[in-house]
This record gives structure tokens, C-alpha cells and sequence, in this order.
């Protein structure tokens, strides 16, 4: 199993979280915004603490999201797996080994059905959904892909992070620290 069961995937936005993260006993963390400067030390970094590290790659700051920026990510960072919106990005990471998870912004009816397209094109290891606070959505997607879903975005309490476990996510990820403490490892 990709998340060894980890329900709440902390995501840092900043050096700091993530030098929190790696003295934590989490296996699975994603770092969000990330500079192309430090990318690669993040990585290493995570490694070296026996991370798991899911780099997004459409944030990394520096980074042309193009074929070129897709090698680099994948042949020279490496991270355990990448996120992204774009297709090349999750194409080329798959065929470098890496765990792929495809972001899919739950905006409208329109980009649901890009979404889904992209994930039959793709066929990534897992799907993030945005906003991760509808149930009803959560199921529905979880139904379609079966693939695990990871829900993101928006998650502010305890309640939410329940109601989207229950509805079929198999982790929630949230940046939100003080959600980090409450239910690290154990079951939401």
C-alpha cells in the first residue's frame, strides 16, 4: 500500500514545516511550494529521514512546466512521488518509477470531466481532489477511479478531515499544523 495506511499526509509550505516534518514519525509528506534552488536538498533531506516525499511539481518555483521540467523532476530530484495537474508531469514520472497522484480541482461539472479524462489518458497511482470537503464528490470520484483518492484543501477541522475519510478518501492532506498533531498516524 502506497500511504502504509498514514491517514493525514502533512503538506509543508515552507522550509520550517519541513524541517518539523522530517523529526516527526510520518512516513508520507508532501512539500507544496518549494523553490527549484532548494528542491533537491529538501529531497535528499527527506530521504536521508526516511521520507517519503511527494513534491508538487506544478509549485515549484523556477520550474518550466514542460517535457524538460518533467525530466528534471524526475531524473534529478526524485522525489517518492509527484502531484501535478498536467498530464507530462504525471506521464513522465511514471515512467521513471515515481508514485504519481493527479490533482483534480472539483470547480464545476467541466473539470470533473477533464479531470477524469486526463486520469484515463494517465492512469496515476492516486487522485488528490480540491476542494476535499464534499462528501458526496469524494465517493463519487473514488467510485470512478479506483484508485486511492487523497482529499486537499479546505480541510479545517477535525470534522472535516472524519467526513472525508468516511466518504471513501484514503488520506486527507492538509498543511494546516495543528491537524498534523491531532492524528498523525493514528486513524481519523
Amino acid at each position: 500500500m502506497i500511504l502504509d495506511g498514514q491517514q493525514v499526509i502533512p503538506a509543508a509550505n515552507n522550509m520550517k514545516s519541513f524541517e518539523r516534518l522530517l523529526s516527526e514519525p510520518c512516513h508520507n509528506l508532501i512539500l507544496l511550494d518549494s523553490r527549484l534552488s532548494l528542491i533537491t536538498t529538501m529531497v535528499r533531506m527527506g530521504k536521508q529521514n526516511h521520507k517519503h516525499v511527494f513534491v508538487h511539481a506544478d509549485l515549484i518555483q523556477g520550474l518550466k512546466n514542460d517535457l524538460a521540467g518533467a525530466e528534471f523532476v524526475c531524473q534529478s530530484i526524485r522525489p517518492y512521488g509527484i502531484i501535478s495537474t498536467r498530464g507530462n508531469m504525471l506521464e513522465i514520472g511514471k515512467k521513471r518509477g515515481l508514485v504519481t497522484v493527479q490533482r483534480m480541482f472539483l470547480l464545476d461539472s467541466r473539470s470533473m470531466e477533464t479531470g477524469y479524462r486526463l486520469f484515463d489518458q494517465v492512469q496515476p497511482d492516486m487522485v488528490e481532489v480540491l476542494p476535499g470537503i464534499i462528501p458526496e464528490l469524494i465517493q463519487e470520484i473514488r467510485g470512478k477511479v479506483h484508485v486511492p483518492v487523497i482529499a486537499g484543501g479546505l480541510i479545517r477541522t477535525t470534522r472535516d478531515m472524519k467526513r472525508a475519510i468516511h466518504a471513501g478518501a484514503a488520506a486527507i492532506s492538509t498543511s494546516r499544523a495543528e491537524l498534523w498533531d491531532r492524528s498523525l498516524f493514528g486513524r481519523v
